[in-house]
């Protein structure tokens, strides 16, 4: 053997919530898609909320201008800079790849939904889903997934962290999203979903690629002594 396999991203209880979890959120995420598809405007209850968050005042405005900054290419940068830092010191090199890919997934899949669906705000700017939601929602779920499972969380803390970051991140982007009127409040929904959709998934997809590799290199290694 070659020693202890690195702990997984998605531990058991983790893959058993956030299983659900992901499949759910896909489907919000397909349901609102089509219920906008092609739209240029707020729904009744949309209208509404923005009102309520929308012209905020300072120091409102400058705080949702400082947390937009954190998903424009330089704070995401900077951001995912610091996290893939943090995981490369304490050698959490599997969480390093998923603060990657996991953020890039989940905003190349926005960008995709944004051209398939067509939704539009501010004169023809695509807006369904926010890629600056799912980007928040997507480090989040990075960094916590595998502290989660590094801490030895059970089947309820463990998920409960998770989400609760998760929920955190999306809602803080969310409201400045909405409150700058950069996006429709379902667009920031759409975001959400759209990173706990594809997070978990493609911390699994690192689990699996790393469990193969492991196998590879224990058959190739030469035998120990008897």
């Amino acid at each position: 053997m070659t020693g202890r396999a690195a702990p997984a991203l998605l531990a058991s209880p983790l893959r058993a919530a956030f299983g659900p979890v992901a499949a759910l959120a896909a489907l919000v995420v397909a349901v609102l898609g089509f219920r906008y598809a092609g739209e240029s405007g707020p729904g009744e209850v949309e209208a509404r909320v923005r009102a309520e968050f929308e012209g905020a005042g300072s120091p409102w405005r400058q705080l949702a201008v400082a947390t937009d900054f954190l998903g424009e290419p330089a704070g995401a940068a900077a951001l995912i800079a610091a996290a893939v830092t943090g995981c490369l010191l304490l050698r959490w090199f599997r969480a390093a790849v998923l603060t990657v890919a996991g953020t890039g997934l989940a905003v190349g899949a926005t960008t995709l939904l944004k051209h398939l669906v067509g939704r539009t705000i501010n004169g023809g700017y695509l807006s369904y889903p926010s890629g600056h939601t799912a980007f928040a929602t997507a480090l989040a779920l990075a960094v916590t997934l595998p502290a989660a499972g590094r801490l030895g969380l059970g089947r309820t803390a463990g998920p409960l962290l998770v989400f609760a970051a998760a929920l955190a991140g999306g809602a803080a982007m969310g409201w400045a999203q909405v409150a700058l009127g950069a996006h429709y409040p379902t667009d920031a929904l759409g975001g959400w979903c759209t990173a706990l959709a594809v997070t978990p998934a493609t911390a699994l997809l690192i689990d699996r690629a790393a469990g193969r590799r492991a196998i590879r290199t224990d058959r190739a290694a030469p035998p120990g002594p008897r």
